[in-house]
């Protein structure tokens, strides 16, 4: 049942003990099939009944101190200050500096990028799939949360895996056109085309940036379906959600 199965992956990263922060799995919500169970995106086709109580669930045993700052998710670079938001902006990343704002992004194979300071002062999180992450939302959210680079950490959430992602050349060639370097990202398929890596793509250029503390990126949302939706694998499916705040307790 719903009341005990909430899925839940703790990041595994020396965050300072103000921060806290996950992403819920599939597991452990009302939705039916194609969204079942835990799906937490309004915008897929779901009964907007489950999907708000859904929200509540994880809401509830993960303890947030409010709801989640929801955004309207274009596969851009705009980021929000996930405290001075109204209504649900589009924007593709937010970033908290006071204690009890909950960051979210939702997901189905694109990347969470969890940010947080060595100090505990600002957390961030990032929807990066391939457009996001070529065009710079990183750079983007790195620079808004205002601390040096080399102060900050990185988790990196459930993402589809390396040998699954696969793409064209025009895909590859916009990531070769802003970092030569991100031709070690992509092997050739058998099918004539390239298999790409959104973890090492996003290493690279949390490196770049100075970001020397990178944790995660080890899952396949693609591959996994038992735990994870995927819209390349499935089309119509769920969201999950991974999310980070300051906790106003600490």
């Amino acid at each position: 049942m719903p009341e005990h199965g909430i899925g839940w992956i703790v990041p595994e990263w020396p965050a300072p003990a103000t921060v806290r922060a996950g992403s819920t799995t599939r597991q452990g919500g009302v939705s039916h099939t194609p969204y079942d169970s835990l799906n937490l995106g309004d915008h897929v086709g779901d009964d907007s009944v489950a999907v708000a109580t859904n929200r509540e669930l994880v809401k509830k045993h993960r303890s947030l101190p409010a709801d989640p700052v929801w955004l309207k998710q274009v596969h851009g670079v705009e980021v929000v200050d996930a405290g001075a938001v109204h209504g649900i902006p589009e924007a593709d990343a937010s970033f908290a500096c006071h204690s009890g704002i909950v960051c979210a992004v939702m997901t189905a194979d694109c990347l969470p990028v969890f940010l947080c300071d060595q100090g505990g002062s600002v957390v961030a999180i990032a929807h990066a799939g391939w457009r996001g992450l070529v065009d710079g939302v990183i750079e983007a959210v790195v620079m808004k949360m205002g601390v040096s680079a080399h102060k900050l950490l990185a988790w990196l959430g459930p993402a589809i895996g390396p040998a699954a992602f696969e793409v064209g050349n025009e895909v590859r060639d916009q990531f070769l056109a802003v970092d030569a370097l991100a031709a070690k990202a992509f092997e050739p398929s058998s099918q004539g085309r390239w298999l790409a890596d959104l973890y090492l793509l996003a290493r690279q250029r949390l490196e770049k940036l100075g970001v020397n503390q990178v944790y995660g990126g080890h899952w396949c949302t693609f591959t996994d379906q038992a735990r994870f939706y995927s819209y390349r694998r499935d089309g119509s499916t769920g969201r999950m959600a991974s999310l980070i705040w300051l906790d106003p307790g600490r």
